[in-house]
């Protein structure tokens, strides 16, 4: 595998709802509830502050993307916010540390100090580990702050890195 990360294209679209949906269709880390469909899909990576997509470019395909954006405004709107998706089937191969570490260099480059995550779910130990092992603060922790798609209510932990 030879990855790049670059700024997401309108071609992109395509595979980067099958990454994304994915996501958001297990229900255990992304608040959002709605599947994306190709014109909503384009709307919301198009606007963002930042959406990148990595690629395989032995075989053009989309392994994972994020998307980056204001946390907060005035202010507060130093602070950056970002959402990550990798394949479900290549999760473990390095992709979410490679697209966190670019995010956190993006966000930097865009004028952000401050990248945080609201949201992370108690129960997402790699997002956890790999959070940690970035340098990454926990804030604390918010009881049942995640509704699982299963029903079941999880504790979500926010984290917060200088950048």
């Amino acid at each position: 595998m030879n990855v790049v990360i670059r700024e997401f294209r309108p071609d992109d679209i395509t595979a980067a709802l099958t990454v994304w949906n994915e996501v958001v269709e297990d229900g255990i880390a992304f608040p959002q509830t709605e599947i994306l469909t190709e014109d909503s899909g384009m709307e919301f990576f198009m606007s963002q502050s930042f959406t990148e997509v990595a690629v395989d470019t032995l075989t053009n395909k989309t392994l994972g993307l994020y998307i980056l954006h204001p946390n907060n405004v005035g202010r507060c709107g130093h602070i950056c916010n970002a959402s990550y998706a990798v394949s479900g089937e290549l999760r473990g191969n390095g992709i979410g540390r490679a697209i966190v570490s670019h995010s956190m260099e993006i966000g930097k480059s865009l004028g952000f100090k401050i990248l945080q995550f609201n949201a992370v779910v108690s129960t997402n130990k790699p997002a956890l580990k790999l959070y940690e092992s970035l340098g990454f603060v926990r804030l604390g922790v918010i009881p049942d702050g995640f509704l699982m798609k299963s029903g079941k209510y999880c504790d979500i932990i926010p984290h917060y890195h200088i950048l």
